[in-house]
This record gives C-alpha cells, structure tokens and sequence, in this order.
C-alpha cells in the first residue's frame, strides 16, 4: 500500500484527494499546516508528499526546505498557482520531484503520484544481500550465493562509495536495476535522490528535454521550464537504463557533462552546474555499437569506469532454488495463499529451462503458475514453459480463436459508455500489430524493431506496457483464457 502525505489548507483539494486517493491501494494522510504535515512525516514515513507552496504558518519554499531536512528521499509534489511557478521551479532544481499548477487536473496527479512512488521505492527499498533471509517481502530483491553473485557483491561494495562512473552489463532480465540500487544504497550519496530513466522508452525529440531540461517556448509544446533530471538530481545519483539506445546527438551532450558536470536547457543559453553520479546499464555490446559508428567511443569509456557484468541465470547454479523459493514465498503472501509444496518434476523443469528471459522470466512464470493451482502442489502443468528443452529463438504463438473485430469493438464500447475510446482502439490495434510482427520475426526484437520503425527500446517499452510476453512462444493477456 502506498502512503501519501497531502499537505493543503484548502478543505476542497483534501476531499477531492481522499476520494481520488483510497484504499486498498492508498493510505492517504492529510495536514493543514507546515507544523501539522511536518508531525506527520516524522511520525510514519510517506512515500510521497503532495505540498502547498503557501501554508498558513509556512510560505514560499518554508515547509518544503524544512521536510527536506528531515528526508531528502521522499519525493515531493508542489502545487502552485499560475504566480509561484518561479518558486516551483527553484524548488525543482533543489530536488523536489515535480508541480502541478492548480487547477488540478487528476490525470496528470495520478501519473505524477505514480512515477513519484517507483522513485520512492527505487530509493527506500533495499536491495537485500546473500546473508538477508531468502524470503524477504521483497520480490524484487537480489537473492543468490553463486560464484558470478558473489562476484557481483563484491564488486557493489568496492565501487559503492566512490564516485565512480559504473556500466551495468547483462542480458535481459538479469538485475541490472537492482544492482544499480543497491550501489546507490551503499554509497556516500544514499540520502540524496537516486533517479532512473529509461533511454529506450523515451522518443528520440524529447531525451535531451528529459535529461536537461527545456526552456518555455523551446520546440512546440514547451509551455513553461522544464526541471530536467541532471539538475533536479544534483548531489544524487541518476541510473540510465538501456543506455545504448540514446541517440547520438543526445550523447554528445551527456559526454559534455560527465566531464565538465554542467549544461544547457534546451533553448536556452543559461550554464547550469551540477553534481551527479551516473549509473548506466544495458543489454547491447556497446563494443560493437561502437564500431557501427551508433555509439560514441569517447562517452563508452567515460561511462565505463567500472563495469559489472551480471552473470544470465543459467550459469548461476543452485541460485534457481533460491529464487523459485523466494518468489513463490513473495507470491504466496500477496494472493494470500498458502506457500506451495514444489514437485520435484517440477524442480526438475524449472532446472531443464534454459531461461531466455532470466531472473524476470522466472518471476513472470512462477507468478502466473501459483495463480492456476488447484491444489497446495505446484505441478509442471501449472507452469507456462516449453517441457523440451531448447536453444532455439521464441516463436510467437498468438490466439486466433477470437480475432479483433474493430467494429464489434466499437459498439461494444459505445454502450458501455466509454470515455477513452480513441486510447482502447489504439491499445487494441497496437497489441495485435505487435504480436503479429513478432511471429513473423520469430520473437527476434531487433528485426521487429527495424520492420516497424521504431528504436529496440521503445519496442521492450511497448511490450511490457501492453502485456505481451516473450517465453518460448509470445503472447498478450488478451490470449489468455478465464
């Protein structure tokens, strides 16, 4: 359950919150003043706190310097009127996590509150060592004590408190976010913020407004500044996923920045200093995208400071138990059922696969077996993997026994009074365009990726946003049946 602290004198704006902002997903705590909020916070800890710029006993950036004192962790949501947006924005570049300006408009609240929560957790969470009980709450926890994760640890803690620049490597689903966690958690910058971005997800026009920001009138679009995250991280610690999909122009200004530690908004001439670690990661040889001319040399190395390689599951041994037991325990508290007995046909499948996927795909199978369980025993029957195994490519397996019918899908929506119509055809559409693309390419990303003109990364972003799932065959939660 997420945890939020509203901090607004207005009787108005703590209603529409409460109601917006419920059980079971919520606990929502309110306050009126500084005093009151600032009791709060160091009573129970919040996840995220939504604040007021002007308070009756706190005006300006008051409440906000003095919460800031206490946690420099939490993430914090400013509302402002049209006159504080200067306020707002100074209050960005000294670490607060975004603003709203009110009117508030819930869409754009539930997507910042969202986004504020994964930081929160990125930062709060710990990423929990060989020593720490395998059954931690957390399903995402780094559990293993194989030689390549031992390896790994050690690295983590020689690295940790410098302010080196790390490269994560690794295949997909290997951990690369966890260990970029853990290194934040570990380091002399533990309590500044620790931001994650994801290159690949991002479209080429607007990285480098999200990485450095954008001033008002910029590029169209650009309605007011932009807090970009070099600057709102400074002092912290910013992760780069999937680095290797950054376009190149793009790079040039990252280079310039890890070496002189300042920038430029876009559109703008202003020189702006700051102070931050980079933690990058990815799945790419960068090597190689080097020598097709797609990566720069110079911020490689730059980057690669001191690189972890995180080893595939398939080579971490006895690790396979540890994690099936881990998760299965972590699943079995959050559907609130009882801890399965594993069958040792069972183990002995998981033990045969050779997992593409890695330590996600195990996690996305094991979710999805303990949920078709019908009895206490977790059966290979439960478990949605290939029983031969093989090196051979995914192959897209799509069901066709109810194909999408625009049209039927229209009406239907039509008289159920659907108010985002236009977003459910596109969702539609887009799902099955992929998964047809990626039976034709035989699950291979890249190809699919080239065939529809988009980058790898936004591909994966894709994928994962519209429930395909890549195992031995690919498929969306649209195939699956009740």
């Amino acid at each position: 359950m997420r945890r939020l602290l509203l901090i607004d004198d207005e009787p108005v704006i703590q209603h529409a919150f409460r109601k917006a902002f419920h059980a079971p997903e919520y606990l929502v705590e309110t306050a009126r003043t500084s005093a009151e909020g600032i009791a709060k916070l160091l009573a129970v800890t919040p996840d995220v706190i939504v604040l007021d710029i002007h308070l009756p006993d706190a005006d300006k950036l008051q409440a906000f310097d003095r919460i800031r004192e206490i946690n420099k962790r939490i993430p914090i949501l400013l509302i402002t009127g049209h006159g504080t947006t200067e306020l707002a924005i100074e209050a960005m570049k000294h670490g607060a996590f975004d603003y709203l300006i009110k009117p508030l408009r819930y869409e754009q609240l539930q997507e910042l509150i969202d986004r504020a929560c994964i930081s929160s957790r990125l930062m709060n969470v710990p990423a929990v060592f060989p020593d720490s009980p395998p059954a931690t709450k957390e399903v995402d926890a780094l559990v293993g004590r194989s030689d390549g994760m031992q390896e790994i640890y050690k690295a983590i803690g020689r690295v940790a408190a410098t302010d080196t620049q790390v490269l994560i490597l690794g295949e997909s689903g290997t951990g690369k976010e966890l260990v970029a966690r853990a290194i934040y958690q570990h380091s002399q910058r533990k309590d500044k913020p620790f931001l994650a971005i994801n290159c690949g997800a991002i479209p080429e026009a607007l990285i480098e407004s999200e990485l450095f920001g954008h001033e008002k009138g910029a590029f169209t679009g650009a309605e007011r500044k932009r807090i970009g995250k070099f600057e709102q991280c400074s002092g912290g610690t910013l992760f780069l996923d999937e680095v290797g999909e950054m376009p190149l122009l793009a790079q040039v200004k990252l280079l310039r920045v890890l070496q002189e530690q300042r920038f430029e908004r876009v559109g703008g001439t202003e020189t702006v200093e700051t102070d931050v670690r980079v933690i990058a990661a990815t799945n790419v040889d960068l090597e190689k995208q080097v020598s097709l001319g797609k990566f720069r040399s110079d911020l490689y190395f730059r980057l690669n400071g001191y690189a972890l390689v995180l080893p595939p599951l398939r080579e971490r041994g006895d690790d396979l138990e540890l994690l099936t037991d881990h998760f299965l325990a972590c699943f079995s508290r959050e559907f609130q059922k009882p801890l399965p007995i594993v069958a040792d046909e069972t183990r002995e499948l998981l033990r045969s696969y050779s997992w593409p996927g890695n330590v996600r795909e195990l996690q996305s199978v094991l979710k999805r077996g303990i949920l078709q369980m019908s009895g206490a025993v977790l059966l290979p029957d439960n478990l949605s993997i290939n029983r031969t195994p093989t090196s051979a490519p995914p192959v897209v397996s799509a069901d066709t026994r109810n194909g999408f019918n625009l049209d039927a899908f229209i009406e239907t929506k039509l008289e159920s009074g659907s108010k985002e119509l236009y977003a459910e055809c596109l969702s539609q559409m887009e799902r099955k365009l992929l998964t047809r693309v990626l039976q034709q390419t035989g699950g291979n990303q890249l190809r699919a990726a080239e065939i529809l003109g988009i980058t790898r990364g936004s591909l994966r972003h894709k994928i994962r946003a519209l429930g395909i799932f890549l195992e031995k065959s690919v498929w969306s939660e649209d195939d699956q049946t009740d």
